[in-house]
C-alpha cells in the first residue's frame, strides 16, 4: 500500500516538473520602491500602492517601506490608497530597471489605529460591498491536516452536509438554502464541471488563497441561475516569488493524503506556469455505533445502537491541474490555458441511509477538462475591462452494483432461522445491492463559458454586462444489455443568462451600491428508448421530453459606512433558479433518481445586517458581524426520501435507498446569523458564531397550481441551529529561535432536528458536540512546518444526510515543505 502511494507522489511530481519548465525571454519591467510618510515626516504603514489599475500592488511595510516588482516600462500612475489617508495619485515615467518614490501622504481627518495584512485588507473590501459575504482565509489551515470543507463547515451559516467519511457525497447549506440554489465555484467556473473527482474533499486549502461565501445576492462575475448564494474557491495565482510547496500527511482509518503545487514566473518575459496536484487514499473503516447503526438477527428481531466497523468503502483520488500563460503583459493581466485531469474510485458503502450495508457496489470517476482564462483592465480604451473564462470538461461515471447477497454490518451474510437452523439468506436473483442488478456507465460533455465585460463611466460608477453559457450532453448506458445506440438515454440541458450589473460609490465611498437585472433561459431535451411489442416481438421505441423556461431576476445590495469600521449592509433578490442535469435525470453514484417533472424555483429574499471593525484597544482587537434574513420560495426544489421505501414500524422504518429532487410549494425561511472575533497581541484569536434559522412548509399547490392546504411544518434532513467556536494561540522561539508554535482548539454544536417528515424517535437525528484539538509548529528557517490534529477528541456521535453517521476520533500528523526563489 506504502509503495502505491509513493508512485503516486512520484507521478504528481513528474507531472509538475513538466509543467514548470520553461524558457527564459526579455521583456523590460521595473522594480520601483521607496518609503511613504506623512505631512509630519512620520512614516505610514500598510497602505495600499498600486500601478493604475492594474493588479500590480503592494503594501507599504510597517515602516513605511514598499517594493513594486514587474512594473512595465512607459507612463504610469502610482496610485496610493488606505482608509487613513486622502488617496494620491503619482504620474512616473519608467525608463530604468530600478526607481525610487518616496511619496508624501495626507492623513484623514479620523485616524484609524488598525493593522492589517494583504489578505485580511482584501477580505475586508470584499465584505464591505453590500453583499451577505463570509471570507475565510486559507493560509494557517493549509498548514494543518484539514480539508476544504472541514474548513467551511466552521464558517457562519454555512453547513457541508456530507453522507460519511472522506469522499462520500457532499450538499452545501448556506441558511436553510441547498441544492441547485447554492452555486460553488473554482476560481468562477461552476465545479461541478470538473467532475466529481475534483472537488472541495481533494483540494488543499494550500492551493487556496481563500473562500468567498455569498449568501443571497452575487456579485458579477457570478451571475448565474442562483438564488441561495454561493461559494467560491479562489486558487492561488500569486507570481511574485517563484515557489514550490509539497505536503504530506497521515491519520486514522489509513487515510494518506499527499499535494503538490508551485509557480514559476519569468520576470523578463511575464511567461507564467502554475502547477498543483493531489492523492488522497483511505479505508473509511471507522466504527459506527450511533442510533441509526443497527444489525438483524436471525429471527428478524433488530438491535439498534449496533458497533461496527465500516467496510466496503474504500476510497481513492488522484488528480492534477496544469495552467500555462502571461500574466502582466501589455495585452493581459493575465492569460492562462489550463489542463485539469483527475481519477477516483469509491467503494459505495449503502444506500441513502445507513439501513444496511452494501458489498460489492462501487463507482469510477474520470474527467478531463480544458480552460481558457482572459482577463485585462483597460480593454482597448480606459477603463473597459474585459473577462473571459471558458471550460471544456469531459467526464464520465461508472458504476457497478451485481452483487444479490444481502449483509449485515458485521461484514457477514445475513441469517435466518430454517427449520431450526440458521442459514444465510439467499441472494435473489438479478439483484444487486440498490435494486435490480446493474451496470451504468454515464458519459457527459460540458461547456461552461463566462464572460464580463465592465466599464468605469467615471470614478466610484461602473456598469457591467454578464453573459454565461453552460451546455451539458449526457449519455447514460446500460452496460447489461447489448450495445445498441438505441438503447442509450440521451440528455440535453443548456442554460443561457445574461446579466446587467450597475455598481455606484457615492458620498465619498461611503455609500456603496450595486444594482442587477437577469435573463434566464433554459432548454431541457431528453430521448429515452422504451420498448413496445410488435408483431409479437418488442421494439425501440424512443420518447422525447422537452421543457424550455425563460424568467427575468432582479437583485440589489448596499453598504454604508455609518461611521469609522461600521458598515450596515443589505441585500434584495427576486429571481428563479432551474433544476439541473443532476436533479432532472438522476444520478446513480449517490442513489438520486430521475424526476423529469421539475420546474423552476423562484425565491424572493431579503438580507440586513451589519459590520464593525477590527476596532482596536491597545493590545485587544475586536470584530463584530451580525445579519438577519428573510426568504420565500415557491415551488421548492428540495431533496426527499422516495416514499415508497418507508414504512414505519418495520425494519424498513429507516431503509431509505434512494431519493429524489421535487417540488414541494411555498417555504418560508426567517433567521439570523453572528460572529464575534478577538485578537490579542496577535497571539490569540478567538472565534465564535451561530446560525439559527426556520424553514417551514407554508402551502401545497394542487397538478394546477392552485394553492390548498396551509402548513406550518419545519422541513426535515435540515439542521437549523448551529454554533462554533475556536482558539488559537502562538509561542514564538519555542524550543528553537525564531520558530512559531500555533496551538488550535476547535468545538461545533449542531441542534437535534428532523430527518424525514414522519414524528417519530428514530428519525431525528440526534444533538451533535464536538471538540478538535491541533498544533503546528514552523521551523526556524521558516520551509518546514509539522502539524498534528487530533479531531472530535471525545469521539462523539456525529451525523449528517438522513442521519448517516461520520466518523469519530480520528489522530493525523502532516508535514508541509516550501521552497521559494528557486528560479
Amino acid at each position: 500500500m506504502l509503495l502505491k502511494h509513493l508512485l503516486h507522489i512520484t507521478a504528481i511530481a513528474t507531472l509538475f516538473h513538466f509543467s514548470t519548465n520553461a524558457q527564459n525571454a526579455d521583456p523590460k519591467t521595473a522594480t520601483v520602491k521607496g518609503k511613504v510618510r506623512d505631512e509630519k515626516g512620520a512614516v505610514v504603514s500598510f497602505v495600499t500602492v498600486r500601478v493604475g489599475d492594474s493588479n500590480i500592488a503592494t503594501f507599504s511595510e510597517t515602516d513605511g517601506t514598499f517594493q513594486l516588482k514587474n512594473v512595465p516600462y512607459g507612463h504610469q500612475d502610482i496610485v496610493i490608497t488606505s482608509v487613513e489617508i486622502e488617496a494620491k495619485k503619482l504620474k512616473l515615467h519608467v525608463t530604468k530597471p530600478v526607481h525610487e518614490l518616496n511619496p508624501v501622504v495626507k492623513k484623514t481627518a479620523q485616524e484609524l489605529n488598525e493593522v492589517s495584512i494583504v489578505q485580511k485588507t482584501e477580505k475586508k473590501q470584499i465584505e464591505t460591498q453590500g453583499f451577505a459575504v463570509a471570507v475565510i482565509e486559507t493560509k494557517e489551515a493549509s498548514l494543518r491536516n484539514l480539508n476544504t470543507n472541514e474548513l467551511l463547515d466552521r464558517s457562519v451559516g454555512v453547513r457541508v452536509r456530507q453522507n460519511g467519511g472522506i469522499g462520500s457525497r457532499v450538499e452545501y447549506n448556506l441558511n436553510g438554502m441547498s441544492g441547485s440554489a447554492v452555486g460553488i465555484f473554482l476560481d468562477g467556473i461552476e465545479i461541478s464541471t470538473y467532475g466529481s473527482s475534483f472537488n472541495l474533499n481533494n483540494i488543499p486549502p494550500a492551493m487556496i488563497e481563500r473562500i468567498e461565501v455569498y449568501k443571497g445576492v452575487l456579485p458579477a462575475h457570478l451571475t448565474g441561475d442562483y438564488v441561495g448564494g454561493a461559494i467560491n474557491v479562489v486558487l492561488k495565482k500569486d507570481a511574485s516569488q517563484n515557489n514550490i510547496t509539497a505536503a504530506v500527511a497521515y491519520g486514522s482509518f489509513n487515510t494518506f493524503q499527499a499535494d503538490l503545487s508551485g509557480i514559476y514566473r519569468n520576470k523578463r518575459t511575464g511567461f507564467t506556469t502554475r502547477g498543483s496536484g493531489f492523492y488522497t487514499y483511505t479505508d473509511n473503516s471507522y466504527t459506527t455505533w450511533g442510533k441509526f447503526s443497527k444489525f438483524v438477527h436471525p429471527d428478524r428481531t433488530l438491535e439498534r445502537y449496533y458497533r461496527a466497523k465500516r467496510f466496503n468503502n474504500e476510497y481513492r483520488s488522484v488528480g492534477g491541474r496544469f495552467e500555462v500563460g502571461f500574466t502582466n503583459v501589455k495585452w493581459a493581466d493575465q492569460f492562462f490555458l489550463g489542463y485539469n485531469i483527475s481519477d477516483t474510485y469509491a467503494e459505495i458503502p449503502h444506500g441513502t441511509t445507513m439501513a444496511r450495508p452494501y458489498v460489492g457496489r462501487f463507482g469510477e470517476y474520470q474527467a478531463h477538462v480544458v480552460s481558457l482564462n482572459y482577463n485585462k483592465n483597460n480593454f482597448l480604451v480606459k477603463g473597459l475591462a474585459l473577462n473571459v473564462n471558458a471550460v471544456r470538461s469531459y467526464r464520465s461515471t461508472y458504476v457497478q452494483d451485481t452483487v444479490g447477497q444481502v449483509y449485515n454490518w458485521d461484514g457477514n451474510p445475513r441469517m435466518l432461522i430454517r427449520n431450526g437452523e440458521i442459514i444465510p439468506v439467499p441472494p435473489t436473483a438479478g439483484m444487486g445491492q440498490q435494486g435490480p442488478k446493474s451496470i451504468v456507465e454515464v458519459n457527459r460533455q460540458i461547456t461552461n463559458m463566462r464572460s464580463n465585460l465592465g466599464y468605469t463611466i467615471f470614478p466610484g460608477h461602473r456598469i457591467s454586462l454578464n453573459h454565461k453559457l453552460e451546455a451539458t450532453d449526457r449519455d447514460d448506458n446500460d452496460l447489461l444489455n447489448p450495445v445498441n445506440k438505441d438503447l442509450v438515454t440521451v440528455s440535453n440541458v443548456m442554460t443561457n443568462i445574461f446579466a446587467l450589473n450597475y455598481e455606484a460609490q457615492l458620498f465619498n465611498d461611503k455609500l456603496k451600491t450595486n444594482i442587477l437585472g437577469k435573463h434566464t433561459s433554459n432548454r431541457t431535451i431528453q430521448t429515452k428508448p422504451e420498448l413496445v411489442e410488435q408483431d409479437g416481438g418488442n421494439v425501440v421505441n424512443r420518447v422525447e421530453s422537452k421543457s424550455v423556461n425563460n424568467n427575468f431576476g432582479y437583485g440589489a445590495t448596499v453598504s454604508y459606512n455609518v461611521f469609522s469600521k461600521m458598515h450596515i449592509i443589505g441585500s434584495t433578490q427576486n429571481s428563479y433558479v432551474s433544476a439541473t442535469e443532476n436533479q432532472l435525470y438522476g444520478d446513480p453514484e449517490n442513489n438520486i433518481l430521475e424526476n423529469l417533472n421539475l420546474i423552476p424555483e423562484k425565491n424572493v429574499n431579503y438580507n440586513l445586517g451589519f459590520r464593525h471593525g477590527p476596532v482596536q484597544f491597545g493590545k485587544h482587537k475586536l470584530t463584530l458581524y451580525a445579519s438577519a434574513f428573510w426568504r420565500n420560495g415557491f415551488n421548492k426544489i428540495t431533496q426527499q426520501a422516495v416514499e415508497d421505501q418507508i414504512v414505519p414500524g418495520r425494519e424498513s422504518d429507516a431503509d431509505i435507498q434512494v431519493t429524489k429532487y421535487v417540488n414541494i410549494g411555498r417555504t418560508q425561511s426567517r433567521g439570523f446569523e453572528g460572529e464575534i472575533i478577538y485578537v490579542y497581541d496577535n497571539r490569540l484569536n478567538a472565534l465564535f458564531n451561530f446560525s439559527k434559522f426556520n424553514t417551514l412548509f407554508k402551502q401545497k399547490f394542487d397538478q394546477k397550481g392552485n394553492p390548498h392546504d396551509l402548513y406550518n411544518l419545519q422541513l426535515p434532513n435540515e439542521p437549523f441551529f448551529t454554533m462554533n467556536g475556536s482558539v488559537q494561540y502562538r509561542l514564538n522561539d519555542k524550543f528553537q529561535k525564531k520558530s512559531i508554535l500555533n496551538i488550535y482548539y476547535n468545538t461545533g454544536y449542531v441542534a437535534p432536528f428532523s430527518t424525514v417528515w414522519m414524528e417519530s424517535e428514530w428519525f431525528t437525528t440526534p444533538t451533535q458536540f464536538y471538540h478538535d484539538l491541533g498544533a503546528s509548529y514552523r521551523f526556524p528557517n521558516g520551509k518546514m512546518v509539522v502539524s498534528f490534529d487530533l479531531k472530535n477528541l471525545l469521539n462523539a456521535e456525529m451525523y449528517d444526510n438522513f442521519g448517516v453517521q461520520k466518523p469519530g476520533r480520528s489522530i493525523s500528523v502532516k508535514l508541509n515543505y516550501t521552497i521559494s526563489k528557486f528560479l
